[in-house]
């Protein structure tokens, strides 16, 4: 399955999936030196972003996501690629400057209604996001 959105930052990215099922702020939902989801009640608490294909369908808060985001990546533990389901300019800001520091690279698509879940394997081309693989394990901590 192949669904097109709009690259914001083009590049390409592979790993597996980590859906949020929640919205979230990187400003105090994701803790910059671990990658871990730290807000509270979350449904992802305590997983790790780090290298994931995270999927991300609405986002909340603070513009201070974006330093969140920039820190990830300069530590080398932010995502494989984030893939939003609405225009966002924060997180992408974020990842924008880590890509002009050459720091690290984060593409970054937009597409509504992703039908992919945890736990697939997904491929990003610029703005193609393709699932080469369903979930069949047990989602990963």
């Amino acid at each position: 399955m192949v669904i097109k959105g709009e690259s914001l930052i083009g590049g390409q990215a592979h790993g597996t999936a980590l859906r949020l099922d929640a919205p979230i702020s990187f400003w105090g939902g994701v803790n910059p030196q671990t990658s871990a989801v730290t807000l509270a009640g979350h449904p992802q608490e305590g997983m790790k972003i780090s290298g994931k294909m995270l999927i991300i369908d609405r986002l909340i808060g603070s513009s201070s996501s974006s330093a969140v985001m920039l820190e990830l990546l300069y530590n080398g533990i932010g995502p494989a690629a984030l893939i939003i389901g609405t225009k966002d300019a924060i997180l992408p800001v974020g990842a924008l400057v880590a890509q002009q520091m050459q720091w690290s690279l984060c593409p970054v698509i937009i597409a509504e209604g992703i039908p992919f879940q945890s736990g697939d394997k997904l491929t990003l081309n610029d703005n193609k996001l393709t699932r080469i693989r369903t979930a069949d394990a047990p989602r990963e901590q």
